[in-house]
């Protein structure tokens, strides 16, 4: 069955949005019609390169929708079920899996380079990270589909499967922000916006947002933040200033780039943590000399997927949104079609926006 999708041909080129040949679900696969995608920053590193995929592939990680149809063996979702895609699905058995920490199973992409679907000429093409969320509909294996609790609007549940889970992991799982400590955010866009709203829920009492852009304070202010900073040479100064000139508990770095990573470590107080969130290339580096690794006794870690359990995690965050606590729909600032997708690329290379989402 044809369905539209958005291809990447080859690492570097620009999407193509094109009818693809989709399988029926296999023995361990469901089908599902999407309801809607996010567009991730992620997706942007696998078009050029910074993360390495098989192509030609379909991308769109983070997408929500409806089960099509079942393969043989599926029993956890019918047709009918409303569904989050879950692009790192864990297997259980690596070494990872066996201590519990499920978002560094080491087989959590092999999928990836299996054969997903092929072009109307018969070319191979691959799913991206796993689930080929920019689609109007994707075959995926079970271990990719989680039930979505009620009380979630289905479009906006797509953000469960990335932006929400890394942003509110970092802040729970990772950084383990405690109520009443203070948190930088460096990055407002989707996945910083989901940090804000997660440090606002773990009772932060001071919320300092970072960007380049001034056109996002408001976003980041309606998702937590209680100051805003511009991004500077100053900024470590700025936001000593702010809190009584220790630094912050904590800092959560969203973008990726050395001088974010290094600004994040230089805002927090001695003693304090930085969670890296962002993914950076290989030419990021980032320099620390041996006294101040001493002096200032800071922990500096990274953060796969917001160290969470999607199965452990989703439920709670619908929860969150139930109660009011979690705003889904605060993290999109459009709503655009299929092929808006190479126009929400340029503006995250522009630096605008939280969270463009694919509506089909």
């Amino acid at each position: 069955m044809a369905v539209r999708a958005a291809v990447l041909p080859a690492i570097g080129a620009p999407l193509e949005i094109t009818g693809i040949e989709l399988p029926d679900p296999g023995p361990g696969q469901v089908r599902v019609r999407l309801a809607a995608a996010g567009v991730c920053h992620s997706d942007l590193s696998l078009s050029n390169g910074t993360m390495r995929v098989p192509v030609p592939a379909v991308l769109g990680h983070e997408g929500a929708g409806t089960v099509v149809s079942v393969g043989e063996g599926v029993t956890h979702v019918a047709p009918g079920d409303p569904v989050v895609l879950n692009w790192a699905p864990a297997c259980g058995a690596c070494h990872a899996c066996a201590l519990g920490e499920v978002w560094l199973c080491a087989n959590a992409l092999s999928g990836a380079a299996g054969v997903h679907a092929r072009t109307s000429d018969g070319t191979e093409l691959h799913p991206g990270l796993n689930v080929a969320a920019f689609a109007e509909e994707t075959v995926v294996a079970a271990s990719c589909v989680l039930p979505l609790p009620d009380g979630v609007p289905l479009t906006d549940a797509a953000l469960l499967g990335c932006a929400v889970l890394t942003g509110y992991g970092a802040v729970h799982h990772s950084a383990r922000v405690r109520d009443g400590e203070t948190v930088a955010v460096f990055g407002a866009g989707g996945v910083g916006l989901a940090t804000l709203q997660a440090a606002r829920i773990a009772g932060a009492s001071r919320i300092i947002a970072v960007d380049v852009s001034p056109e996002k304070e408001e976003l980041a202010r309606a998702a937590g933040a209680t100051d805003y900073v511009l991004a500077s040479d100053a900024t470590a100064r700025e936001i000593r200033a702010l809190t009584g000139k220790q630094g912050v508990d904590v800092a959560v770095e969203c973008v990726g780039r050395a001088v974010s990573i290094r600004a994040a470590w230089d805002s927090t107080r001695r003693g304090g943590r930085t969670t890296v969130v962002g993914i950076g290339g290989k030419d990021q580096e980032v320099t620390f000399n041996a006294l101040e690794i001493f002096h200032w006794g800071r922990t500096l870690s990274g953060c796969v997927y917001g160290n969470t359990d999607p199965a452990r995690d989703v439920p709670v965050l619908a929860e969150h949104v139930r109660e009011g606590r979690l705003d889904l729909s605060a993290l999109v600032t459009e709503r655009i079609a299929l092929e808006g997708i190479p126009a929400a690329f340029e503006n995250m290379l522009a630096g605008k926006g939280g969270r463009a989402l694919v509506v089909f």
